[in-house]
């Protein structure tokens, strides 16, 4: 289903996600369908900031194969309309949720980002707006907040929230290992964290170096995660990559 309100409730900004009286979460309701019957090594690519340029956004959703997951800017225009045409095509959707930085204030990581120097009641009144911006999206994704990720004090109660409301966290920062992922276990949160960043060096080399990079961790650990800006070039290079993986 592109929307299921059945897995919604009304809140102060809008729509959010819930756990279906079911018992359905939104992040299984919402994946892209696979197969669990087949063993071969796993490639997740996220390319972010989906949103925040309309030719960009048109591309990657039109150009990249279903498989690619898209995350949206939650302050991004006409949000909602993007992500159900993007879900049209196949592709599974995260919501960036703008957290701060390491180098904050000096790097802006938008409206209505989550701070340290912010109460937790501050922030949880952040992540409902974030929460209410998008539909039919499988979890959050912070990829810019790394001085927020790694203060417990601060990100347990947004993991709290996301797994009460049946989403998933994606980290850029983080392994399966870390403190993230050992917190995100003990809650039996949903996780998974960023190991490469695709177009780290924007240039037809290096971008397919990095996913031949992605194979070989694949085949290694069995499955591994990867993240690109809509850089073009980086669009170009993903899809040819991808009709012939």
């Amino acid at each position: 289903a592109l929307f299921d309100p059945a897995l919604s409730e009304r809140g102060k900004d809008g729509a959010l996600p819930i756990v279906g009286r079911d018992g359905r979460q939104p992040w299984r309701v919402y994946a892209r369908p696979y197969d669990p019957g087949d063993k071969r090594p796993r490639i997740a690519i996220v390319v972010t900031n989906m949103g925040l340029s309309v030719a960009a956004t048109d591309h990657a959703i039109n150009a990249l194969p279903g498989a690619i997951t898209l995350a949206f800017a939650p302050f991004a225009d006409g949000l909602k309309d993007a992500i159900n045409r993007a879900r049209s095509k196949g592709h599974e959707i995260l919501l960036n949720a703008p957290m701060e930085p390491e180098s904050y204030p000096r790097s802006d990581p938008g409206p209505n980002a989550l701070l340290t120097s912010l109460s937790e009641a501050e922030n949880q009144d952040r992540l409902a707006w974030i929460l209410t911006r998008g539909e039919a999206y499988v979890g959050i994704a912070n990829l810019t907040g790394g001085r927020f990720a790694q203060s417990p004090e601060h990100l347990q109660p947004v993991m709290k929230t996301l797994r009460q409301r049946g989403l998933l966290y994606l980290d850029r920062w983080v392994g399966p290992q870390s403190q993230v992922g050992a917190m995100a276990k003990e809650l039996e949160l949903p996780f998974a964290g960023v190991q490469f960043v695709i177009d780290q060096e924007p240039t037809k080399a290096g971008i397919d170096g990095r996913l031949a990079e992605l194979e070989r961790a694949a085949r290694r650990d069995g499955r591994v995660v990867g993240l690109a800006l809509p850089y073009p070039l980086t669009l170009e290079r993903i899809a040819i990559w991808a009709s012939g993986i």
